[in-house]
């Protein structure tokens, strides 16, 4: 079918931008972070947190992708952190050509960890590489026990799964132990963390996993 060859070229064209990217990551040796997940599952909060535990340590810049507005930049941009915003117009996930675009505007000499805040959807950005070292898939409780199963994809390229807001588990019917053996069942190389940005619990593991990744790479 002809969609088939199209969709193939497309891919192929953003995966040799996603090379580039890759090479200057590699050059400045960035820790890049690709967060994903549905709208509403909490990423935003989960980075404010993250910057906030790590920017004494390390220096964090930020690219946030958005459909249509610049209000998750405007939040994440009060812990002075630089921070580009990409307004997709619609678009449903970031590509390599955007973010290739936006790193231009970044200073990587003095940068430690790059996240790039993908736009809310688990379906489209699965199979967009931007160039990240770690793809992480944040799930929240209030959404089910059957994310993984729903999207594979996006979990079989994953290789951190946050799951937030687990304050909320007396309240909802939602078994976490299921969601992490649905998830393990797609991808059982998952590295899995459960946070809550309301008690704080959970951030200091996810936060230490990736002060351990930073201070590898400067061995």
């Amino acid at each position: 079918m002809e969609i088939i060859k199209i969709e193939r070229k497309i891919l192929e064209k953003n995966d040799e931008i996603a090379e580039k990217n890759r090479s200057i990551f590699k050059k400045y040796n960035l820790l890049v972070i690709n967060m994903v997940s549905s709208p509403g599952a909490g990423k935003t909060s989960i980075l404010e947190n993250t910057i906030n535990i790590l920017k004494p340590r390390f220096n964090i810049a930020v690219i946030e992708g958005d459909v249509q507005t610049d209000l998750d930049a405007i939040r994440v941009a009060k812990y002075d952190v630089p921070v580009v915003q990409i307004v997709t117009n619609g678009a449903c996930h970031l590509e390599a050509k955007l973010v290739n675009d936006a790193i231009s505007n970044l200073n990587f000499e003095k940068t430690d960890l790059l996240f790039i805040e993908n736009v809310g959807n688990l379906v489209c950005p699965a199979g967009y590489d931007l160039g990240e070292d770690l793809k992480t898939v944040v799930v929240s409780t209030t959404e089910g026990d059957d994310k993984p199963l729903k999207y594979p994809r996006m979990f079989l390229n994953s290789k951190i799964l946050i799951i937030n807001k687990t304050d909320l588990l007396p309240y909802i019917n939602c078994d976490i132990n299921l969601l992490k053996k649905n998830a393990l069942q797609i991808n059982p190389k998952l590295e899995i963390f459960e946070t809550s940005c309301t008690t704080g619990k959970g951030l200091d593991k996810w936060c230490n996993r990736l002060s351990s990744l930073l201070e590898d790479r400067k061995k």
